[in-house]
Order: C-alpha cells, then sequence, then structure tokens
C-alpha cells in the first residue's frame, strides 16, 4: 500500500483501534456476567426464558450493525463510521442501567449492538489498511487481543461489582465516551485504496510522488494517505460475483461456528459450570480464565499464521477448540486441571475466529475490506445469536450440562468442515491473492 515508512507511522490509529476493541470485549462479557444474579433475584421481572430473550435480541442489533452498517466503511471512510458506532454504543449501554423491565432492557441491548455490530469490521478494516504489507495475521490479532482484553476487565469487575449490576453497564458506557474525543482528535481518515494510483505524471508511491510537497501529500504524521480517485461503488452484490461466492461461502459457515463458540460460551459458561455443580464464583472466575486464555492464544496465532499461513493454523485452531470443548464435558475435580483446561480451551476457541476475519483480510481486496469483514461478521452473528439461544434452552430444560459443550465441540468441527471449501488462489481483477497465507 503506498504509505511512508513504518518508522514515520503514529502509534495513534493502532491504540485507538484496540482500544474500540476493548470496548466489544466488554459487550461480550457484560451480559454473561450479570445474568445468573438478574435470573436469582427475579428483579425487572427475569428468568431464564427472559435472559435468553434479552441475549438474543442484543445480539440481532450487533448482527444487523455488522451487516447494514460496517459495510458504509467502505463508502463514507472508516474513522466516521468508527465514532458514530462508539457514541451510540456507549449511550445506548448507559441508557440499559436505567431499564425498568425486561423489555425495554433487550430494546436498549438491541440498539447498543447495532454500533457494536459495525465497530469490529470498521476497526479491522482500518487496520489492515494502515498496516505494513504481510502482517495481516499480526495486525488482526494483536488488535483483538483488545476485544479479549475488555473481556477479561469485565469479568474481573463483576468479581467485585456483581451483584450491583447497573453499575457494571454504567461503566462500559462511560468508557466509551472518554474515548470518544481521542477518536475524533487523534484518528486520520484511513487509506482508501491499497492501489497506487496517478497524480498528473507522478504515481503514488513513486520517487516523484514521494518529492511532493506535505501540503500535497495526506497526513504526513501517520503515513496514512489520500486517494484522489473516486472510489466505485461496493456492495454485498460484489461477493455474489466470480471468484467469491465459494469463498463466501466457506468463510460464512465458519464464522457462523466461530461465533456461536464464543458468545455460547460467554453468556453462559458460569452458568453450565452452575448447572455441573461448580460454585457461582467459580464459574465467574473461570470466565476470566477463558479470556485471559483468549489473549494469550491471539499472540501465538497470530505470530504462527503469518510465518506458516493463515489457512493451516485456522484449520489447526477450530479442531483442538473442539478437542477441548469436549473434554470441559467431563467434571474435572482438581481445581488446577479445571482451570489449565480452561485455560487452553480459551487460547484456542477465541483466536479461531479471529483467525477467520484476518484471512477475509487477506482474501479481499481493499475496496471490499470493510464489505466483507462486514459480511463475515454479520453471519457470524447469526452464530452469535444461535449460540447463547441453544445453550439458554439446554438451560432451561435443565440439561446444560455436559451437552451444552458438546453442541460447541460439534460448531468446532463444522468450521474446520467448511473452510476446506475455500480454494487455495483467488484470481480477481485487483490482484491474484493466495488463500493460504
Amino acid at each position: 500500500m503506498p504509505t511512508m515508512s513504518s518508522a514515520r507511522r503514529s502509534q495513534w490509529p493502532v491504540w485507538l483501534c484496540w482500544l474500540a476493541m476493548v470496548l466489544d470485549g466488554f459487550d461480550l462479557v457484560v451480559l454473561g456476567t450479570v445474568i445468573p444474579t438478574l435470573i436469582k433475584t427475579g428483579e425487572l421481572g427475569f428468568d431464564a426464558v427472559g435472559a435468553t430473550f434479552a441475549a438474543t435480541i442484543s445480539l440481532v442489533g450487533v448482527g444487523l450493525g455488522a451487516l447494514f452498517i460496517a459495510p458504509l466503511s467502505d463508502k463514507f471512510g472508516r474513522r466516521k463510521l468508527l465514532i458514530a458506532c462508539v457514541a451510540s454504543f456507549s449511550l445506548f449501554t448507559i441508557g440499559v442501567a436505567f431499564a425498568p423491565n425486561v423489555a425495554v432492557f433487550s430494546l436498549l441491548r438491541m440498539l447498543a449492538g447495532l454500533g457494536l455490530g459495525a465497530c469490529l469490521p470498521a476497526a479491522l478494516a482500518y487496520i489492515n489498511d494502515y498496516a505494513p504489507a504481510g502482517s495481516a495475521g499480526k495486525s488482526t490479532t494483536r488488535t483483538m487481543t483488545g476485544y479479549h482484553v475488555g473481556a477479561v476487565a469485565t469479568a474481573l469487575l463483576a468479581i467485585f461489582i456483581v451483584p450491583n449490576w447497573r453499575l457494571m453497564f454504567i461503566i462500559g458506557g462511560v468508557a466509551g465516551l472518554v474515548l470518544l474525543p481521542f477518536l475524533w482528535v487523534k484518528l486520520p481518515e484511513s487509506l482508501r485504496e491499497v492501489t497506487p494510483v496517478k497524480t498528473g505524471s507522478a504515481q503514488a508511491g513513486s520517487p516523484r510522488a514521494a518529492e511532493r510537497k506535505p501540503s500535497e501529500s495526506a497526513n504526513a504524521t501517520t503515513g496514512v494517505e489520500h486517494s484522489i480517485v473516486a472510489k466505485p461503488k461496493t456492495g454485498f452484490r460484489d461477493l455474489l460475483q466470480k471468484p467469491y461466492p465459494m469463498v463466501a461461502v466457506g468463510i460464512g459457515i465458519a464464522s457462523f461456528m466461530g461465533l456461536l463458540l464464543v458468545y455460547g460460551l460467554n453468556t453462559w459458561l458460569p452458568q453450565l459450570m452452575a448447572a455441573a455443580g461448580y460454585p457461582v464464583s467459580t464459574g465467574l472466575t473461570l470466565l476470566l480464565v477463558l479470556n485471559l486464555g483468549a489473549v494469550a492464544g491471539l499472540f501465538l496465532a497470530g505470530v504462527l499464521a503469518d510465518k506458516h499461513g493463515t489457512k493451516k493454523i485456522v484449520l489447526m485452531w477450530f479442531g483442538l477448540s473442539a478437542v477441548f470443548l469436549a473434554i470441559l464435558s467431563v467434571k474435572i475435580q482438581n481445581e488446577f486441571l479445571l482451570n489449565a483446561a480452561v485455560f487452553v480451551t480459551g487460547v484456542f476457541v477465541f483466536s479461531s475466529q479471529v483467525l477467520v476475519y484476518a484471512w477475509v483480510s487477506q482474501l479481499f481486496p481493499p475496496r471490499l475490506r470493510g464489505t466483507a469483514l462486514g459480511f463475515a461478521a454479520g453471519v457470524g452473528r447469526l452464530g452469535a445469536i444461535v449460540g447463547p439461544a441453544v445453550t439458554g434452552t439446554l438451560v432451561a430444560a435443565n440439561i446444560a450440562y455436559p451437552a451444552g459443550f458438546y453442541v460447541f465441540a460439534a460448531a468446532g468441527i463444522l468450521a474446520v468442515a467448511a473452510l476446506f471449501v475455500v480454494p487455495h488462489e483467488v484470481k480477481t481483477a485487483d490482484s491474484s491473492v493466495p488463500v493460504d497465507r
């Protein structure tokens, strides 16, 4: 991509995208931390059915945001969309704390989800525009560590704050409002086109282009250049044109299964462990351990993906996820072994889904990157809806343990099968894109 040397890039965009993912991580876990309290106390009229409805409808909002709002970043810019998403999420999340009943609680969660659903694809598209060539795996996984750092921080916070569930939502919303001015001041617009464009007789990225005056260049402090050529319109219809349909099918199914695992586990793990006979406090601690494993797994997965190829690593990661989820269906009496098993499960489960995003960033040209990531995240959010809904149904039927872990293990196996249909090379009008790197 035609940017200045990486040494001259500002670190502000990197950290701001990371912090945006911290907010997404908060939303991933917060409902799971308060559900046991809401069901136990019956506050606002909550029971197992009400909790399942709230978890499901909030994820509907997230899915709609990913599918229909995230692609706007390809048309109007990543920066504008990120700011709007963080603002809307923050305000609606604060509103959740003052909900008078289950219906309003669920509605506000759905509205907050619209912003969150678009936030993740826009942030990942931005950081992949900004990252040096050949580092998509590390750039994506390291940005997504924020997702799980946010989840870890939320689970840790819940240990000290729950049963005061209202304060959990207030803290999450206020954190987003604090981030907004930094996004506004320090986040430049991202690169619009990855290919060099001609300016008169000089081509962007060429020695002559590099000699342009600062006033004629893009942001000189961040190393992000703006294309002066109008962008072609993009949309989901582009994903239906050759050579993308088979790629989209495989990625969509894998993303569906990946987010089924991520949201199913983070929403219901404390309740699953309670059903297995573990204390509620143990379930919350294991939620923390699960997401600590996720952070460790992201660093490892990114390095291995860039070194050995994303396809090889994502297949291995989903396969190992299925194995360790099956192991958790057996009650483990030893506390150390239990925590170790949950930690290793977190290493593979959560970075599997992030590797799917990294792969999407490599498969599709930059003009379609936001749209493709929105598609992957949006279809994946359907899995995020199904995961908590199915698990919640098992909880209501008092068969969540061990059946819930069997469902999760099967999802991992299906993801492996789906990714095999993705071809090894995608030839486009833009370029020939190798799929396995």
